[in-house]
């Protein structure tokens, strides 16, 4: 594998990556849903945001949401705004203030890359009282495609002014590092909540047991 060298831009998938969907979990609970149905739903709005971009079609991440949610539940339309209302009370772990500040301290510039509706990180950052180590936020609705397509991942880099190879991609989803990687960026993944890494991929340029190691073996990358 090619050596990577020291990105200037670190991007950040958001949701389990930098969020806790704890609040959308606890909207299912309320109205009545199983603990464990949070990961389905979350899986097949993946699913049905990915199966729409590889047809060469697209759709919102509110409205996959909300089409996996009716997929796979019994609640109608008001409970499922509902839930839905728990992606605007999103928190960033515990772990994401100091490995953000440990970035920007050495000399990255730090922002987020989501298929998310524009409006989720920000509101999430801003309640973790972390905006000011994120430069921006940027949303692939913007340009209607989701990750893991390549446009994506491009697009990101074009709108920071640095070239893939410039540009770091960190997620605590294979599948997103994996494109990240395809379209030449620097990936690097840890657990959150997949247990390993998928052997089917290529292997991630860093692994980390967690996001602080992730965040080192970035600041230990040399300069180009």
């Amino acid at each position: 594998m090619t050596t990577r060298v020291r990105p200037d831009v670190v991007a950040f998938d958001v949701n389990e990556t930098l969020l806790d969907l704890a609040p959308v979990r606890a909207a299912l609970i309320e109205a009545g849903q199983p603990e464990t149905l949070l990961p389905t739903v979350f899986a097949r709005t993946l699913l049905t945001g990915m199966a729409a971009l590889a047809v060469g079609s697209w759709c919102r991440f509110r409205d996959a949401f909300d089409a996996a949610l009716t997929q796979s539940s019994d609640l109608g339309p008001a409970e499922r705004a509902t839930v839905l209302e728990g992606f605007g009370e999103l928190a960033p772990h515990a772990d994401v203030e100091p490995a953000l500040r440990r970035l920007v301290e050495g000399g990255f510039r730090v922002v987020t890359l989501s298929h998310g509706s524009p409006g989720v990180a920000e509101a999430g950052l801003e309640r973790g009282g972390i905006t000011p180590l994120v430069e921006r936020s940027l949303s692939t609705e913007a340009i209607r495609a989701w990750k893991p397509s390549r446009e994506a991942y491009l697009w990101a880099a074009g709108s920071c002014d640095v070239p893939p190879d410039r540009m770091a991609l960190v997620a605590a989803h294979g599948w997103d590092v994996f494109g990240a990687q395809r379209a030449g960026l620097t990936g690097a993944w840890f657990p959150r909540g997949e247990r390993s890494y998928p052997a089917v991929y290529e292997p991630p340029h860093v692994t980390a047991s967690d996001l602080s190691g992730a965040v080192e073996a970035l600041l230990a990358l040399p300069a180009a």
